[in-house]
């Protein structure tokens, strides 16, 4: 069996068990950590995530960050000027949180999600170097009802997780799903 095969059915086991209605946003968020090598074949298994999630009585919905920083750096006034000069970006990044944060309520309303959907992140090694995964998990994390699964290639250990291995790390109380270990 694949590590994506393994990480499916751990998460098919662990989303069978019944929710909880009264716990905080926070604990609300799934990682589904796999090995940033390992991008491309999770792409191609994600809809037996979606299988998984239906079989166990919920709704699903994916939202993936893949394309939003060209959407969202192409639709700026002076977007050549940014192109030319890379460096004056780190002014305007805080704007791009703001419009992910908008893109994703819209998401949520059109897809009519509520406190019975998983709504999975995918794309989340496009962020890098733009925005911390935290700091998006934080601020969608109280708009969704229901749960949040976030693809997350990189590692995990001892509640710290490492986006590509590239960054020091952060502390986070989601619920890591690895290949390794069964729920």
């Amino acid at each position: 069996m694949s590590k994506i095969e393994r990480l499916i059915k751990s998460y098919s086991n662990f989303i069978a068990i019944p929710w909880r209605d009264d716990v905080a946003a926070a604990q609300r968020v799934i990682f589904c950590v796999y090995n940033e090598a390992d991008e491309l074949p999770l792409r191609v298994k994600i809809d037996e995530f979606e299988l998984a999630t239906k079989e166990s009585g919920h709704e699903w919905a994916v939202f993936d960050f893949t394309n939003t920083f060209a959407d969202w750096l192409s639709a700026q006034r002076y977007a050549k000027s940014y192109f030319k000069k890379p460096e004056l970006l780190s002014t305007l990044l805080p704007k791009y949180l703001e419009f992910i944060t908008q893109e994703f309520e819209n998401f949520l309303q059109a897809k009519a999600v509520n406190y019975n959907t998983v709504v999975a992140l995918k794309g989340v090694g496009s962020l890098f170097g733009f925005i911390k995964v935290k700091k998006v998990v934080d601020t969608f994390a109280p708009i969704v009802k229901g749960r949040i699964l976030v693809f997350f290639p990189g590692s995990h250990e001892n509640n710290n997780y490492r986006l590509l291995d590239g960054y020091d790390g952060w502390n986070y109380l989601a619920i890591p799903i690895t290949a390794d270990k069964e729920f």
